[in-house]
């Protein structure tokens, strides 16, 4: 779809991929396009205002993810009555748990309706940076909600919390041990927007880390198979049988070393305590670990607002040298999410790896 087109119209091209996390396909798009108009460092605003937007579409994708789809199996139980189970249900049992819930995804939207101009498939970024920036009146309205958003996040987290370690029975449902692959910040800390991999076995053993996102195709292949049109990637190394890894909160929050947020730090060590020091490989545990993300978010949204660049009006940085080939990566809500383009002198894509 996108081969012929020019490089600078793809981020809006390729987010209409997900109507849930459009923003970290335009954004890891956009973080490739940097590379082809020779851009290496965002202006502080511009980075800061992609960071907002990531951490506004990450906590109302999972908002979404567990309110709207996952909650009513949770909260009412795997054998209660089917026709209970659903948002409806929990509307009329738990309604306080439901509207907040709902909020908190709204929230998260208008945070990137601020940035984007839309809720869904909005345009803010520019090769090298960003095209809008963000006014006063805007950043004030949504300072005016951020405590009630961090107050209900810190519920969230406690409620997942609360569900996992009360149930034994969601210990050993569809868990699995397997190696764990995410970005993290350059001292070792939770990060979802720009960092090195991180690959960690089963047992917590390092398999790489701080990897140059850039030279994926050195440490990760792509099998396929006759039954099925997904591809299923692995760690090279490793090989097709034993270097298959998850993604995702789960990843994320077990293999980091730290998050740079109070709150969401203090659950993550209540997490990995509940792990008895090694990783959590409860497949139901990523309800948990995407919650204290979420916490992680609204406490990061909450510091970008107050910082004063976020208000600032240098969006776009001094282009240099164009390249024929961009890399983005970026944290998407359900995993690391790669971005590879190739174009020619025109500046038009002729190779797209996604």
């Amino acid at each position: 779809f996108i081969q012929g087109r020019p490089y600078w119209e793809v981020p809006f091209f390729v987010q209409r991929l997900c109507g849930i996390c459009p923003v970290s396909h335009q954004l890891a798009a956009a973080k490739a396009v940097d590379q082809l108009v020779g851009v290496e460092q965002l202006t502080p605003t511009a980075e800061k205002l992609r960071r907002l937007l990531h951490f506004g579409q990450t906590l109302q994708s999972h908002a979404l993810h567990f309110f709207h789809l996952s909650s009513p199996d949770l909260l009412f139980g795997f054998g209660s009555n089917l026709a209970q189970r659903n948002l409806i249900g929990v509307l009329e049992k738990y309604p306080e748990i439901a509207l907040k819930g709902v909020k908190l995804r709204k929230f998260g939207q208008q945070v990137i309706a601020a940035i984007a101009g839309k809720r869904i498939h909005g345009a803010a970024t520019v090769p090298g940076g960003m095209n809008k920036a963000l006014t006063l009146a805007e950043r004030d309205a949504l300072l005016a909600d951020i405590n009630d958003i961090l107050a209900w996040s810190q519920e969230a987290e406690a409620l997942n919390e609360q569900i996992h370690t009360a149930h034994p029975e969601h210990y050993g449902f569809a868990t699995l041990r397997t190696n764990f692959l995410s970005m993290v910040g350059s001292s070792g800390e939770l990060e979802l927007y720009h960092g090195g991999l991180r690959a960690s076995a089963a047992d917590g053993a390092s398999l790489f880390d701080q990897f140059d996102y850039r030279g994926y195709q050195d440490i990760i292949r792509e099998e396929v198979r006759p039954w099925s049109y997904m591809k299923f990637p692995y760690l090279t190394e490793l090989g097709k049988e034993q270097g298959w890894y998850r993604v995702g909160p789960l990843a994320r929050v077990n293999n980091c070393d730290f998050i740079t947020t109070p709150l969401a730090e203090a659950a993550r060590k209540r997490f990995r305590e509940f792990g008895q020091g090694g990783f959590v490989h409860d497949t139901l545990a990523y309800h948990w670990a995407r919650m204290i993300e979420a916490l992680h978010c609204a406490e990061s949204i909450q510091a970008l607002l107050h910082d004063p660049d976020i208000t600032g009006t240098d969006l776009v940085a001094i282009h240099g040298d164009k390249r024929n080939v961009g890399i983005g990566v970026i944290e998407a809500p359900r995993g690391t999410l790669f971005h590879h383009y190739q174009i020619d002198d025109e500046g038009l894509v002729t190779k797209a790896n996604l």
